[in-house]
C-alpha cells in the first residue's frame, strides 16, 4: 500500500479483531503477513518481552480463543497448534519493527500501522458526521426531522429480532 492509497489493504483489515476493547491482530496473522513462521515471530517477541507491555501485546484467554474461533477469525483451536496466541495492538505492531528486522517485515509493519491509523480516522469522521447531523436537527428541526430520521435508521445498527426457530418439528399427536 502506498501513501496515496485511499482504501486500506483489505487483507490487513480482515485480520483486525476487537478484543478487550482494543483493535488487535493475532500472531498467526502477523506471521502470515510478514511471511515468517508463527513460532519465529513468537520467539523474537519472547526474547524481547520487556518491549511488549500488556497494552502492546497480550495472551488470549480460553474464552477469547473460543470467541475468535466462533467469529471465523481462525478455523479452529487446532490452528494454534496447542500454543496460546498473542494479540498485538497498534503500538505492539509498531514495536515489532524493532524486533523483526527483515525488509518484508518492516514494509508490512508500515502498511499495518497506516491501516490502523486510517481506520481511526474513519471512526472519527463517522462520529463528527453524527454530531453534525444532531446539530442540524436542533437548528432545522421541522425541515430536517424526516431526513434525520431516515439517516439515523441507515446509520444505526440493525436490531436483532427474535425469529421463530426453523427446522424439523416433531409431530406431537
Amino acid at each position: 500500500m502506498n501513501k496515496n492509497t485511499i482504501v486500506p489493504n483489505e487483507r490487513i483489515i480482515n485480520k483486525i479483531v476487537l478484543l478487550r476493547g482494543e483493535k488487535v491482530i493475532l500472531d498467526v496473522h502477523l506471521a502470515e503477513l510478514y511471511d515468517v513462521e508463527t513460532r519465529i515471530l513468537k520467539q523474537a517477541v519472547r526474547r524481547n518481552i520487556e518491549r511488549f507491555p500488556e497494552d502492546f501485546m497480550f495472551k488470549l484467554s480460553e474464552k477469547e480463543i473460543k470467541f475468535v474461533v466462533s467469529q471465523n477469525v481462525i478455523p479452529s483451536k487446532k490452528h494454534f497448534g496447542g500454543a496460546t496466541p498473542f494479540a498485538f495492538t497498534e503500538t505492539g505492531v509498531a514495536m515489532l519493527s524493532s524486533v523483526l528486522r527483515s525488509k518484508k517485515a518492516i514494509e508490512m509493519n508500515i502498511t499495518i500501522v497506516r491501516t490502523f491509523v486510517h481506520l481511526r480516522k474513519l471512526v472519527n469522521n463517522y462520529e463528527e458526521m453524527i454530531a453534525k447531523m444532531q446539530e442540524m436537527e436542533l437548528n432545522y428541526n421541522e425541515q430536517f426531522s424526516e431526513i434525520y430520521q431516515v439517516l439515523q435508521q441507515l446509520l444505526s445498527k440493525p436490531k436483532e429480532e427474535s425469529r421463530p426457530k426453523i427446522g424439523y418439528k416433531k409431530d406431537r399427536t
